[in-house]
């Protein structure tokens, strides 16, 4: 099955890192306590990228379960990425959007 979603798997992937880059970009930031709630959701983004990935690979029954998950979490991490000015911030709400397109597909 994952040779079916090879797309979806490189997006996934591409969304991992620039959640990881922006969450830690972020806690480098002057005024961290208000990048709490992009830190937050970078995290939360990156791990369900993950999970769905490794289910996709593995032939989950779960893949459409979690590619739902998945959208939602990407959505709500690129609407708060996108109100940040930084570069990792701009880059992430991009990445973002992408991936929950792709999770769409796989629904």
């Amino acid at each position: 099955m994952h040779e079916v979603h090879q797309e979806a798997l490189t997006t996934l992937e591409a969304c991992i890192v620039a959640c990881n880059t922006c969450f830690d970009a972020c806690l480098n930031e002057d005024h961290v306590n208000h990048m709490t709630a992009c830190i937050r959701l970078d995290r939360d983004c990156a791990d369900i990228c993950s999970l769905l990935s490794q289910a996709i690979v593995r032939n989950s029954p779960n893949v459409a379960i979690l590619a739902t998950a998945c959208r939602e979490i990407c959505l709500a991490c690129a609407k708060e990425c996108a109100k940040h000015d930084h570069d990792h911030c701009q880059k992430c709400a991009a990445a973002c959007e992408s991936c929950a397109e792709a999770c769409h597909s796989l629904v």
